[in-house]
């Protein structure tokens, strides 16, 4: 038996058909684009990323003969919204989490409702990124769509609806809008009634996680060439699927990925909900494991620091990586020191993320000189990505979020290096599993909870999480980043005046 994890994600969708012992038996790629036709927007066309993850999912299952999948379930990425007409195909750009349009529209939330009750209620601090602004601005700035969509959805609901005939939301995805009721995970008809949203045009709330909410179309079916029905289980966002798929299953356990964003997961047995994580901009949602919560840590940089780095100032890296086949990124990094460098790197191109949430912060590099070389410069992009991890993960201990240890998992799961670096940083043991794809992992680990093939997620977890290796701080590098981490701590409150005005 074998089940089909489809990640949904920023920039690319990938379809992973895992046996039951977590064995990757086969998987496709594809990549899209992120449209920005106005400052602050950020877009992308719905039906291509339909398109090319159905291309991923027919190469995927077609590389799978001897062992047909018989469940899929989907990790999306969150807050993406997309108005469809009543076939479920999308009547504009979706506006994606990243795009920061709805100021004013927040603002109206907050004299409506109050920061804090909105938090209180969703989990969900007051912010550019969420779901419910979006559905605000279309309703005061297009009009025209908001009166002809037949309903407004996600990713994850947009494609059970093409993929089954009904679109059904995971509550954990659900739990991402700022329009569900955090305790209830049920959709907040008081929060729908005061902005003029109708129920009917949210998508239905999975009942249950992991829980069975379609089959795909015959069509569809035949189209993959599978002789037995494929069930259409319920998923999540991306994040949580990916800490399902790295074994965080108990609170204390948190995940870091390292992906176009790098996000941190900490699983919690009840909502933390403190005013300092509210200000913080720390999201609290519903874990796609049942009776757990995650909090969400966001820096929008993440792995797009780096692509941007490659791109603009390693073309020499880029060549030797297709004529030796050596990743650029080892070749960017193959002379770098091995200590602390003597630059600070603030990482904010695209504004900062939690805690201090600035979208009309900058990037800055501090302490260049002659001697600085492009290797110090590369080292020093991931010193100041991971000085913006442990600002969050010292937040998070603040408000009494235990973190015992991180599971590392994307793209920069790859990089010992810079794993070394999560290590030394932020004092704290890492472990690496042997699937990286984390996503797609517990996406299908949901599939087969769904199928019956294991008992339950702490059963699934158990069967197909492996270990690649565990890293732990150096006491000596630990020692020596204490100095540079409260350097770094320096930057932003002294550049940020100068930043906005840039």
């Amino acid at each position: 038996m074998s089940f089909i994890g489809l990640d949904i994600g920023t920039t690319g969708c990938k379809a992973i058909v895992f046996a039951e012992d977590g064995r990757v038996l086969s998987e496709a790629r594809r990549e899209y684009a992120i449209q920005t036709p106005q400052p602050g927007w950020a877009e992308q066309d719905a039906e291509e990323v339909w398109r090319l993850a159905w291309q991923c999912l027919r190469q995927a299952v077609a590389a799978t003969p001897h062992d047909p999948p018989s469940a899929l379930a989907i990790s999306c990425q969150g807050e993406a919204v997309i108005p469809v007409d009543a076939g479920g195909h999308a009547l504009r750009p979706a506006i994606l989490g990243m795009d920061t349009r709805t100021t004013a529209e927040n603002a109206w939330l907050i004299e409506t409702f109050g920061a804090d009750e909105l938090f209180q209620r969703t989990g969900m601090p007051v912010h550019t990124i969420n779901t419910l602004p979006k559905l605000l601005w279309l309703q005061r700035h297009e009009s025209t769509i908001w009166r002809n969509a037949h309903q407004f959805l996600l990713y994850e609901d947009f494609f059970l609806r093409r993929l089954g005939g009904e679109a059904v939301i995971s509550a954990c995805l659900a739990s991402r809008t700022q329009m569900m009721n955090l305790a209830s995970a049920d959709w907040d008809d008081d929060i729908l009634s005061r902005c003029g949203i109708e129920r009917s045009r949210l998508a239905k709330p999975a009942s249950s996680a992991g829980g069975v909410v379609g089959r795909l179309r015959p069509a569809l079916k035949q189209e993959l060439g599978l002789a037995s029905d494929l069930l259409l289980v319920s998923g999540g966002h991306d994040q949580a699927c990916a800490a399902l798929g790295s074994g965080v299953i108990a609170p204390g356990l948190a995940m870091v990925s390292t992906g176009t964003a790098e996000v941190v997961e900490v699983a919690m047995d009840s909502p933390a909900l403190a005013p300092t994580l509210r200000d913080g901009g720390i999201s609290v949602y519903r874990h796609v494991v049942p009776g757990l919560y995650v909090a969400m840590t966001l820096n929008h940089s993440g792995g797009l620091l780096l692509r941007w780095f490659r791109d603009t100032l390693g073309r020499w890296e880029r060549e030797q990586a297709v004529a030796t086949g050596v990743d650029a990124y080892d070749l960017l990094l193959q002379e770098a020191p091995p200590g602390p460098t003597r630059l600070l790197w603030l990482p904010h191109f695209a504004g900062s993320g939690t805690p201090t949430l600035d979208v009309r912060s900058k990037g800055a590099i501090l302490g260049l000189t002659f001697a600085t070389t492009k290797a110090e410069m590369a080292k020093a992009a991931l010193e100041g990505l991971t000085f913006e991890l442990r600002i969050n993960l010292d937040l998070l201990q603040s408000a009494g979020v235990k973190i015992t240890e991180l599971h590392a998992v994307g793209g920069g799961a790859r990089s010992n290096l810079w794993l070394q670096l999560k290590a030394d940083i932020c004092n704290i043991p890492l472990r690496v599993p042997m699937v990286t794809d984390a996503a797609c992992l517990g996406a299908a680990l949901l599939a087969g909870v769904g199928a019956g093939a294991y008992l339950d997620l702490a059963t699934a977890v158990a069967q197909t999480v492996r270990w690649r290796e565990r890293i732990v701080p150096s006491s000596e590098r630990a020692e020596a980043y204490e100095a540079q981490y409260a350097r770094y701590r320096r930057v932003y409150p002294l550049l940020a005046e100068l930043l906005h005005e840039l």
